[in-house]
C-alpha cells in the first residue's frame, strides 16, 4: 500500500496502521480467520486439534459441524434444530448469505441418493477436456514449452481428489514436470481421453456407521527402467505418510464421537514377491542386476573406481 502524494514529507518514514481487514490484502484472510474462530469458540464450539478449520458443538446425543474454507462455510449436523441455531449464531456476528443445500464446493459436485453421497468433479473434468482441445477428436499437438504440460498435470492432480482411478498415471506423469517429452504429453492427453469417457465418475460416501477403515498403499522399488535408482527411501516414506494419515483420520473420527475398529488394516502390493518365490525363473520383476549395473555406471561417471 503506497501513501498518497503530499501525505508525508520527503525523508520521513511512515506506515499505515490497519484498522480493518480489506479483502485482497495479504493478512486479510488471517484476520478473518482469527475473528471467526474467536466468535465460534465464544459460542461454545470446539476447534478440532486435527483440523483447525473444523468446529464442532455437541449436545447429549446430537452434533453440529462447521467446516471453514476462507470465507465459505459448510454446516451440517445430526439435528436440524442445531443446524439452524448454528446459522443464527453466525448471522449474529457476521453478514452471511445462506446458499441452501450444498451442491458444489471447490469444483466438487455433491449428488445425493438413497445409498449415500457421491462426490465427483464432472464440471471440472469437462472444462479440462475443452481446454486441451479434446472436446472433439483431434490429433496430438506439438509440445510447445513445458508450461502447458505443467498446467495440465496440475489440473489432473486436482482431479484425483475424486478420481483415485487416475492417481497412479498422474503420479508417474508428475515426475517429469521439469523436463517433459512429447511422449509424456501424449500419455497425459491419453489420461484426458479416458476422463472424457467417464467425466462424472466419483466417490460414493455410503450411509451408515463406520465400522472399520481399510487402507491401501503401493510403492514400487527401483521403478525407473532408465536409471534403476533405489527408491527404497521413497517407499519407506510412502508407508510413513500413509501411516501418519491413518493416525490423523482415526483421531479425527474419534474426536467427532465415532467408534473405529482398530487396528486399521493396511494392504500393500506383494504380488511380485510371491510370484518370484513361487517361480525363481520369473525375471520380469527382478531388478538387482540392472540396479548393480546402473550403480557402477554412476560411480564410473564420477571417476570413482
Amino acid at each position: 500500500m503506497a501513501l498518497p502524494q503530499g501525505f508525508y514529507r520527503q525523508g520521513e518514514s511512515q506506515v499505515c496502521r490497519l484498522l480493518k481487514s480489506l479483502y485482497g490484502l495479504k493478512h486479510a484472510s488471517r484476520q478473518w480467520n482469527i475473528k471467526l474462530t474467536d466468535a465460534l469458540i465464544g459460542e461454545g464450539y470446539l476447534q478440532s486439534a486435527y483440523n483447525h478449520s473444523l468446529f464442532t458443538k455437541k449436545t447429549d446425543a446430537d452434533l453440529v459441524i462447521i467446516l471453514v474454507y476462507v470465507d465459505d462455510l459448510l454446516i451440517t449436523g445430526s439435528n436440524t434444530t442445531l443446524v439452524e441455531e448454528a446459522k443464527a449464531t453466525l448471522h449474529k456476528h457476521f453478514k452471511l448469505k445462506d446458499l441452501g443445500e450444498l451442491r458444489y464446493f471447490l469444483g466438487i459436485e455433491l449428488m445425493r441418493s438413497d445409498k449415500g453421497i457421491v462426490l465427483n468433479q464432472r464440471k471440472y473434468a469437462l472444462q479440462l477436456i475443452s481446454e486441451v482441445g479434446l472436446s472433439e477428436v483431434k490429433g496430438d499437438e506439438e509440445l510447445q514449452g513445458i508450461v502447458s504440460y505443467q498446467k495440465l498435470i496440475g489440473k489432473l492432480i486436482y482431479l484425483t481428489i475424486t478420481r483415485p482411478d487416475i492417481c497412479f498415471a498422474v503420479q508417474v506423469l508428475s515426475q517429469f514436470m521439469q523436463n517433459p517429452k512429447q511422449s509424456h504429453l501424449d500419455a497425459a492427453l491419453r489420461v484426458v481421453r479416458y476422463i472424457k469417457g467417464s467425466p462424472g465418475m466419483g466417490l460414493l460416501l455410503k450411509k451408515g456407521a463406520i465400522e472399520e477403515i481399510t487402507a491401501y498403499c503401493d510403492a514400487d522399488w527401483a521403478a525407473c527402467p532408465n536409471t534403476r535408482r533405489s527408491s527404497a527411501e521413497a517407499e519407506y516414506r510412502s508407508m510413513a505418510v500413509v501411516t501418519s494419515e491413518l493416525v490423523w483420520l482415526v483421531g479425527l473420527l474419534k474426536e467427532l464421537g465415532l467408534t473405529v475398529k482398530e487396528p486399521v488394516m493396511l494392504h500393500c502390493d506383494s504380488n511380485a514377491a510371491m510370484q518370484i518365490a513361487v517361480n525363481p525363473v520369473y525375471h520380469e520383476r527382478t531388478k538387482h542386476i540392472e540396479i548393480d549395473c546402473q550403480f557402477c555406471e554412476r560411480k564410473n561417471q564420477r571417476g570413482i573406481d
